[in-house]
């Protein structure tokens, strides 16, 4: 698989042309939202794919494709393409794993708010934090960088502190991010890959989770 057909770089691109249009369009947001009553009331289940397609400002569409970009990228051609894990049907397992963050990662926000008429959620956070913790499972000691340390941090330390911080501010509520979704984004990123690599391969992912952390 070539970087010019990446599955990672067509979803970024369709979610930067859908997200712009709703920027200059209203009706847009409106169509594609997370809005339980819509979804409970009207059947419109589609929203549970399509709030993340759309985000609330270019900061919040910029931040959530430069991760989606540093992860997938790496999870899709170092690891997924891989022959180890599932070969030809890697862009379909990536997929998969995407698609279903963002519905698992709405799920919790559906039965909690599906007759609140005042609550919305947008963005493709869940499916970005699914495709985080996946590369994180396979490669728990991959570095990651941020512009304000100036060290490195394993993957596994940053997503230990990503799960706590985001419980933490789920449950205190207030502000204008679902960190709920997050959250559960994770979780299914983590359950997902452990689940299929599993049954397509002999590949030991907890093994290889500890044996990477010892070394």
């Amino acid at each position: 698989m070539t970087l010019t057909f990446s599955i990672t770089l067509i979803i970024a691109a369709i979610t930067v042309i859908v997200s712009l249009l709703g920027f200059n369009n209203p009706k847009v947001i409106d169509s594609l939202v997370f809005y339980g009553p819509a979804i409970s009331r009207r059947n419109q289940y589609y929203r549970f794919i399509t709030c993340g397609f759309i985000h609330a400002d270019f900061m919040h569409l910029a931040f959530n494709m430069l991760a989606f970009y540093t992860f997938g990228i790496s999870l899709e051609k170092a690891l997924f393409a891989s022959p180890d894990i599932f070969g030809e049907d890697a862009p379909i397992y990536f997929t998969m794993l995407y698609i279903g963050g963002l519905i698992m990662s709405s799920v919790p926000d559906y039965f909690k708010h599906k007759d609140n008429y005042h609550f919305r959620s947008l963005g493709a956070s869940g499916a970005v934090s699914a495709v985080i913790f996946s590369s994180i499972v396979l490669l728990p000691t991959s570095p990651i960088y941020f512009i304000f340390l100036p060290i490195p941090i394993p993957g596994w330390v940053f997503g230990l502190a990503y799960v706590g911080i985001s419980a933490y501010l789920d449950k205190k509520g207030g502000g204008n991010i679902n960190h709920g979704a997050h959250l559960w984004g994770a979780i299914f990123g983590v359950v997902f890959t452990v689940l299929f690599v599993s049954l397509k391969t002999d590949f030991n992912v907890w093994e290889n989770f500890i044996n990477s952390i010892r070394r």
